[in-house]
């Protein structure tokens, strides 16, 4: 699974939450949203998690161990691992927290094989729930995207007192805005009609994240099927799945 396309699945995931899990457990962190160390190795450390290093198991130990983990799928891609909590207070801010897992193609398919169950969302992308034989083997799996979404509408401002100026800005479909911060791999979805996508990559991983965002829309599309899908990234497709 790449990560544009990680990225991709994540932020459907987060923004459409209420219709792919369940309620989903708690979990409560001490560190704020804007609280992101760096490491010289190109990584970050957020939520008390390094991405790139952390294993959904850590998450599941530091957070709480009531958390739901399930294979997410879009029509015509591979799909992606995803743990999440439908509660999360990060600090004084709560909403919701979904965790991407680093998962090769090979073993994605072996879990999506043995999948015990599968739902729809009131689009086409897929829930499958997990074998119990591959829980395990899930929560070893490295965290490579965190998706948060808060609960209150942030503004424009209240994030730049926080996280500080943004290194770029891209608009997206819908009046959304890419609040783009490289040096922390971070990109804030502003959205005016909608709830903040908080979404967090290691920045040496940045350059993924962003070059779908610098080229715009692609060709028309079918429209999506809610507006939340809509402020993702456009999707990508499987033979562009060459790139790193």
């Amino acid at each position: 699974m790449k990560l544009v396309l990680a990225i991709i699945l994540l932020a459907i995931a987060v923004l459409a939450a209420p219709l792919v899990f369940s309620p989903g457990g708690s979990a409560v962190t001490a560190t704020p949203p804007w609280e992101i160390a760096t490491t010289d190795g190109g990584k970050s450390r957020v939520f008390g998690l390094t991405i790139g290093e952390s294993t959904l198991g850590d998450a599941r130990h530091a957070l709480g161990q009531d958390i739901e983990i399930a294979l997410i799928t879009a029509p015509g891609e591979h799909g992606s691992l995803e743990a999440y909590y439908g509660t999360f207070a990060a600090g004084m801010v709560t909403g919701k927290l979904v965790l991407t897992a680093a998962i090769d193609e090979s073993t994605l398919s072996a879990m999506l094989s043995r999948v015990t169950k599968t739902e729809f969302m009131e689009s086409t992308t897929r829930k499958s729930a997990l074998h119990p034989d591959d829980l395990d083997r899930a929560l070893k799996l490295k965290i490579r995207a965190i998706g948060f979404i808060p609960s209150i509408n942030l503004d424009e401002q209240t994030i730049i007192a926080r996280f500080g100026e943004p290194g770029e800005r891209i608009q997206g479909p819908e009046g959304a805005e890419h609040l783009l911060y490289p040096a922390r791999g971070l990109d804030i979805i502003v959205d005016p009609k909608g709830k903040e996508l908080m979404q967090y990559v290691a920045p040496g991983d940045f350059d993924a994240l962003r070059a779908p965002l610098a080229r715009g829309p692609g060709p028309a599309a079918p429209a999506a099927d809610t507006v939340e899908e809509a402020k993702a990234p456009p999707p990508i497709s499987s033979e562009a799945e060459s790139r790193p």
